[in-house]
């Protein structure tokens, strides 16, 4: 038989039993037969080519099966034996602070959950870059997460040229953990005991009051630059290398206010020493439901907050992600770990996928206008 009437002699059968497995199989196998006698340019027996294109036939079958299995398998068969081993989950800043006091949080009931530990790894440095930028280039297996923040997925890249990732190219979103609202106080001796107060005092003496920050383009900086310029008031910016130096100034009534995140105010507040006017966030927040929002406090529209989140590498399979964000989403909404994050001043807020990028997209627009506003350059 010659190939060219092997191949047009050749037809599917569409009863049942060619339906099959093994009727696939067969067919397959004679499909490679006459590709392979047809590269060869010559006429064939069957049995002969079977001995000459075995490999062939064999690479191609296993190909097919795997192509099969892969569309046959429900996706969340891939995640059901996950995770196998120990997770890494890289916090950008140094241990104690904030993000890490949420990641172990969440981490430790992770571990708890599943039997396999969750390890936080903390690689601080360069504002949140060489952390970031190790999760970037980490294999998209589900066993590296990074902890999500406004100002290394959104300000770095907002306000530093040649950033060593993209954050919508190297990251796959999975779940919001906490918002979290900043708090503008006052210097007790400063003659303003609400917000109005505090924009018709800035209004009436242009460039004589001044505000504290943890550095240009902390977010300190940048949610007082949005407050200057949605009230036209000039408060002039005094940027110190970290939020302490800061706050100490404050106390001391050297410059007249600042915008920090609430936990570290509360006590200067109830001693007297510093006095709170709003909160940045859209609603009253939990760590302090007495004090107003700035937006109910005389700025309509204002709003700032920070938040974090989890991100794993682009491309790692939706099923992982998938398993990952529903234990999360379960956590979160547990009362000890709810009351916990309270008490830091963090508002329990999980997402789906989705929700995150749309999110995060949205503060990346609000934040570039503000950038834009305070003339503020990338470096």
């Amino acid at each position: 038989m010659t190939v060219s009437a092997s191949c047009h002699a050749h037809q599917f059968d569409d009863s049942p039993d060619s339906r099959s497995f093994d009727a696939r199989k067969n067919r397959l196998g004679r499909m490679v037969h006459l590709a392979c006698v047809q590269r060869q340019g010559r006429s064939s027996t069957w049995p002969d080519v079977v001995i000459e294109c075995r490999l062939s036939r064999i690479m191609k079958l296993a190909s097919l099966l795997a192509a099969l299995t892969a569309t046959q398998l429900p996706a969340h068969a891939f995640a059901q034996s996950y995770p196998e081993r120990p997770v890494r989950f890289i916090v950008t800043f140094a241990p104690g602070g904030g993000t890490d006091i949420v990641a172990r949080l969440v981490a430790q009931k992770l571990t708890d959950a599943w039997g396999a530990q969750v390890v936080v790894d903390n690689r601080g440095g360069g504002g949140g870059v060489i952390g970031t930028e190790l999760a970037a280039r980490a294999a998209p297996d589900g066993y590296t997460w990074l902890f999500g923040t406004s100002s290394g997925l959104v300000i770095n890249p907002l306000l530093r040229k040649n950033l060593p990732y993209d954050p919508v190219r190297d990251f796959a979103p999975v779940t919001l953990l906490t918002t979290n609202a900043n708090m503008l106080v006052v210097n007790a001796s400063v003659q303003a005991a609400s917000v109005k107060q505090l924009i018709s005092l800035a209004q009436a003496s242009p460039g004589k009051l001044n505000y504290a920050t943890a550095g240009a383009g902390s977010p300190s900086h940048l949610v007082m630059e949005l407050f200057k310029s949605m009230t036209r008031t000039s408060i002039v910016h005094v940027p110190y290398k970290g939020a302490g130096p800061a706050m100490v100034d404050v106390l001391g009534g050297q410059v007249q206010m600042t915008f920090n995140p609430i936990p570290p105010l509360l006590p200067h507040v109830k001693s007297g020493k510093l006095r709170a006017l709003g909160v940045s966030s859209a609603t009253r927040t939990l760590a302090a439901p007495d004090v107003p929002t700035i937006a109910e406090a005389g700025v309509p529209g204002f709003e700032y907050v920070l938040w974090y989140s989890m991100f794993v590498p682009a491309r790692t399979p939706k099923a992982i992600v998938d398993v990952i964000q529903n234990h999360v989403a379960r956590i979160l909404d547990q009362p000890e770990v709810r009351d916990r994050l309270i008490a830091i001043g963090a508002d329990p807020r999980s997402s789906t996928p989705a929700q995150l990028e749309a999110f995060v997209k949205t503060d990346t627009v609000r934040l570039r206008r503000i950038i834009e506003a305070a003339g503020l350059k990338s470096e």
